[in-house]
C-alpha cells in the first residue's frame, strides 16, 4: 500500500541534510557547550553557527535568538516573561480566540495569578481585525500576542498592522510563528514583533527544539532558573544536536523557501480544487487568499471527522481533524467554534502539505477520498434524504 502523508502541520519529516548535520554531534562532537576544553568549544561553536543561520531566516541579530525545547516553551516564556518583568501592579494581556493552546492555556494560567486577559474575536475568515486589537488596549496593557499563521486554517494574520499599533501604544508584541517560519518570508523588523516563537519540527528539523526571538532591549523575566546559558534567558545544558538540526533546517528554508512555497502551494491548490470538484457538499473553511501555501481545511457535510481519518488511514493516507495536540478531545475545535463554524467542526478535515509531497500523492488522494466520503455518507440517514437531489 502506498502511504501519503498530508499532516505536515502536526510535524514534518526531518530533511536528509538536517540529519546529516546533526549526526556528528550525537557521536564524536558530543561535548557540553559550557565546557572550556576542545570538546566543549566545538559544541559551542556549532550552536553559534546555528544561531546565525536562524537569525538570517528571521532577519534578526544572532544575539536576539534564544534556543528552547520547542514552540510551547517559547510561548510560555514570552507571555509569562513579559508579565513577570512588567513593573506595574495591574497587568493586562491581549490575545485572540484562535491561538494555539500553548498561548491560550498560558493566558488562562496568568488569569489565575490576577492578570486580566482580553480574548479578541475573529470573523468567519479566521483573520483578526487590527482595529479590534487596538480597541482592547488599556492603560495597563503589557503584551499583545497574536499568532502569525493559524495551525488549523493556515490563515495569516495582519501582523504588520498590529505591530504598528503596538508600537504606537508602547506595548510589547509577541507572535506564535510556529506554523509560518520556513513557509513564508519572515522579517521581524517588518512585522514589528518584539518576540517570536518557532519550533524546528515544523520546518523539517528535529523534535524537541525551538527558539524564541527576543528583540534587543525587551524586558523579559526568565521562565526557568539554573545556569547562565543562552545569555541568562534559558538555563540548562543545550541540546546541541537539536540546535544544529534547527540551524540547518533554517538554512535550507532560507535557500529554498521560495521555490518550496510555490511547489507546495500548487499541490495544495490541486488537491483543494480536486476535492471541491469531485465531492459535493464540501467547502473550504477560512480565507483562501491569505494563508500559508500548504494548508487547507475542508468541511465535508454528513460525515464524522474521526471516522474519515480512520478510513483514510486504513487506505494509507494521513491527514488531521485539527491540532495534533488536541487529538482525542471530545470538544469541537476551539478555532472553528471561534469563527462561527461549530456545526462543521466535527466534519472538517485539515490537509497540510510539505516539501516532500508530490503530484502523485495528490493523485492517489483524489482517487481514494471521494469513495471514502461516499461510503461514510451512505451510513447517514440525513444524507440519504437529500442524496436524490444531488
Amino acid at each position: 500500500m502506498r502511504r501519503v502523508y498530508l499532516d505536515n502541520n502536526a510535524t514534518t519529516a526531518v530533511a536528509p541534510e538536517v540529519f546529516e548535520a546533526m549526526t556528528p554531534y550525537l557521536l564524536e562532537d558530543f561535548g557540553n557547550a559550557s565546557s572550556i576544553h576542545w570538546y566543549g568549544q566545538r559544541a559551542k561553536a556549532a550552536i553559534e553557527v546555528s544561531r546565525e543561520q536562524l537569525a538570517r531566516l528571521l532577519s534578526a541579530r544572532p544575539s536576539e535568538v534564544v534556543f528552547t525545547s520547542g514552540g510551547t516553551e517559547s510561548d510560555n516564556a514570552a507571555l509569562v516573561g513579559i508579565v513577570e518583568a512588567a513593573r506595574s501592579e495591574k497587568k493586562h494581556v491581549i490575545t485572540t480566540t484562535i491561538e494555539h493552546n500553548a498561548v491560550l492555556h498560558t493566558a488562562k494560567a496568568l488569569e489565575k495569578r490576577g492578570v486580566r486577559v482580553t480574548y479578541v474575536s475573529v470573523g468567519a475568515s479566521g483573520i483578526v481585525n487590527p482595529k479590534d486589537v487596538e480597541k482592547a488596549i488599556e492603560p495597563d496593557t503589557v503584551l499583545i500576542s497574536v499568532m502569525h499563521s493559524n495551525n488549523e486554517l493556515g490563515t495569516l494574520q495582519p501582523l504588520e498592522e498590529i505591530g504598528r499599533i503596538a508600537r504606537e501604544h508602547d506595548v510589547y508584541f509577541h507572535t506564535d510563528a510556529v506554523q509560518s517560519v520556513g513557509k513564508v518570508p519572515i522579517n521581524v523588523e517588518k512585522l514589528g514583533v518584539d518576540l517570536l516563537s518557532l519550533s524546528a519540527h515544523k520546518l523539517h528539523g528535529p523534535k524537541g527544539v525551538g527558539a524564541l526571538y527576543i528583540r534587543r532591549g525587551t524586558a523579559l523575566h526568565p521562565l526557568l532558573y539554573g545556569g547562565h546559558h543562552e545569555r541568562d534567558h534559558r538555563p540548562g545544558t543545550e541540546n546541541v544536536p537539536g540546535i544544529v538540526g534547527l540551524g540547518k533546517a533554517a538554512e535550507l528554508a532560507s535557500e529554498h523557501g521560495t521555490n518550496d512555497a510555490l511547489q507546495i502551494g500548487a499541490l495544495r491548490n490541486r488537491l483543494e480544487e480536486g476535492i471541491l470538484k469531485s465531492v459535493p457538499l464540501t467547502s473550504v473553511i477560512g480565507d483562501r487568499s491569505r494563508r500559508v501555501p500548504g494548508t487547507t481545511n475542508i468541511s465535508f457535510e454528513y460525515i464524522e471527522g474521526e471516522g474519515f481519518l480512520i478510513a483514510m488511514d486504513l487506505r494509507g493516507i494521513a491527514c488531521s481533524t485539527g491540532a495534533a495536540c488536541s487529538s482525542g478531545s471530545l470538544e469541537p475545535s476551539h478555532v472553528l467554534t471561534a469563527i462561527g463554524r461549530r456545526e462543521q467542526a466535527r466534519s472538517s478535515i485539515r490537509f497540510s502539505l510539505g516539501r516532500f509531497n508530490t503530484a502523485e500523492d495528490i493523485d492517489v488522494t483524489l482517487e481514494i477520498l471521494p469513495r471514502v466520503v461516499e461510503q461514510l455518507r451512505s451510513l447517514s440517514p440525513h444524507y440519504k434524504k437529500i442524496a436524490v437531489t444531488i
